[in-house]
């Protein structure tokens, strides 16, 4: 079978058939289907694929042979390699403020400055600004601990507060550098950097408004409780929202395990996004400096070091405790271990989808289509992302197709309008093809069900949202 899109369907209907239907476990599900895709797609059409992202004619050739176990534990291994180390070090992080009291000092801080009402605001806009220049996936492991704690304080809302973390670090993830994507998309396009951050802040301040409107809506017609787990078992949030607040850690060491990666992986992003002279006079303090930022700043290095620091507040907490710390961080580990997996499996799906030539075959169909471009831009990204399921994939596919078309001139808007419509294309759909969608999905212990009822829409309100801003604002506002 050499269409693609016909692959697509049959493994769609293997994922949610076998999740909702069948009652499999989603790691089995994701993996038969990665299987069946990888059966179903040619040798050739892999060779392809390779040679289109840049593999060598030889390179490309040996990944064709590759059986389809090899291919299929290779992109397995590789979505792994991303995000492994920065569950399981997330989940220690997370095990560990919640189990200290880091977790309730913050909230009660957070609650004194905003009050009740306005805590769900403060989450939202804390992910967007925290989610240009933190990876998505970091921000949401990093702040769903904080929205545990905050839902046992307040006794409501675990839904508002998840969709308002998950819905700001989307957005910003998507539309504003130096995030990778929007970092490509606007060298592809060749727009300023400086014009598509402040365009991606102003449209991004917009479309998570309005996601926040639905997520309100959202959890008042389907509230989810917080729900028991192993790395935050209610038990234990309930004790520590009991506390005394003398025998809480300090504010700022509470934020260190957190900040501390912040800190790092933004100065990291500032190094790596900015050009610096080679040649002055102190050039070898300069790239001591700079290598030493690019080594703690590594995503992977940062989130270790935010952990050690998690665990010596945990130990300086429990001191006198007749439980040592490795018994509290075990229950997290074997949590983060099932995650790893199910994301595992859900990247080599996608993986496979992606060695189908779907997003080759989607440009094809495309590239004659007569329409307005900044809908033709949204439309094409939102059925690559829906397709493969990455938003990176989707931005980088959506820019190769469409960045001769807004340098060719004869524009009647900016381009920069173009670009953002990719961005906002690019939220649309997230699914179980998706490693996003599994983070959120098993962080938060929310069912498929749950996370594709709430979470999913509220991109698509998002994502449509920024095209009709965007097709008034060139109408209105061309920047010409």
């Amino acid at each position: 079978m050499d269409n693609p899109l016909l692959i697509l369907l049959v493994g769609i209907i293997i994922v949610v058939g076998g999740i909702i239907w069948l009652k499999l476990h989603p790691f089995l599900a994701l993996l038969l289907a990665a299987f069946v895709v990888a059966m179903l797609t040619p040798g050739l059409v892999v060779e392809q694929y390779a040679l289109s992202k840049g593999s060598s004619s030889q390179a490309a050739l040996q990944l064709s042979k590759k059986s389809i176990g090899e291919r299929v534990a290779l992109e397995f291994g590789n979505t792994c390699a991303k995000i492994g180390i920065l569950i399981a070090m997330a989940a220690i992080i997370g095990k560990c403020m919640l189990e200290s009291g880091a977790a309730e000092r913050i909230v009660r801080s957070i609650l004194k400055l905003t009050g009740m009402e306005k805590a769900p605001v403060a989450f939202l806009v804390s992910s967007f600004f925290l989610g240009i220049p933190v990876f998505f996936d970091a921000v949401v492991l990093l702040m769903i601990p904080l929205a545990k704690t905050m839902t046992m304080r307040l006794g409501k809302n675990y839904l508002l507060f998840v969709l308002a973390i998950t819905g700001g670090a989307a957005m910003a993830n998507s539309l504003v550098p130096p995030a990778p994507g929007p970092l490509f998309l606007a060298g592809e396009m060749q727009l300023s950097i400086g014009v598509m951050m402040i365009g991606g802040v102003l449209l991004g301040l917009i479309t998570i408004t309005a996601g926040y409107l639905y997520a309100v809506w959202a959890n008042k017609k389907w509230p989810v409780p917080l729900r028991d787990s192993l790395d935050a078992r209610l038990e234990d949030i309930k004790s520590a929202s009991l506390q005394e607040s003398t025998k809480l850690p300090s504010l700022w060491f509470s934020l260190l395990p957190v900040l501390i990666p912040l800190v790092f992986i933004c100065a990291h992003t500032i190094v790596t996004s900015l050009p610096y002279p080679e040649s002055s006079a102190s050039s070898a303090s300069r790239t001591w400096l700079i290598n030493g930022i690019r080594f703690w700043g590594d995503k992977n290095t940062a989130l270790v070091v935010g952990g050690l620091v998690a665990l010596i507040l945990l130990a300086i907490q429990k001191k006198g405790s007749k439980e040592g710390v490795g018994n509290f961080v075990q229950g997290a580990l074997m949590s983060g271990g099932g995650i790893i997996l199910i994301i595992g499996a859900g990247g080599a799906f996608g993986g496979m989808l992606q060695q189908t030539g779907i997003s080759m075959r989607i440009a094809e169909m495309t590239r004659d289509y007569q329409m307005a471009l900044i809908p033709l831009a949204f439309f094409i990204t939102a059925v690559v992302r829906t397709a493969q399921g990455s938003a990176t994939v989707a931005l980088i596919t959506a820019s190769g197709i469409l960045s001769g078309m807004t340098q060719s001139g004869g524009l009647e808007y900016h381009p920069l309008y173009i670009g953002l419509a990719i961005g906002c294309g690019s939220k649309l759909i997230p699914w179980m093809n998706d490693a996003g969608f599994w983070i959120i999905c098993k962080v938060s212990n929310f069912t498929e069900k749950e996370t594709l009822k709430t979470f999913s829409p509220m991109l698509i309100i998002m994502g449509f949202t920024g095209l009709i801003v965007l097709l008034l604002a060139a109408k209105f506002m061309p920047l010409i």
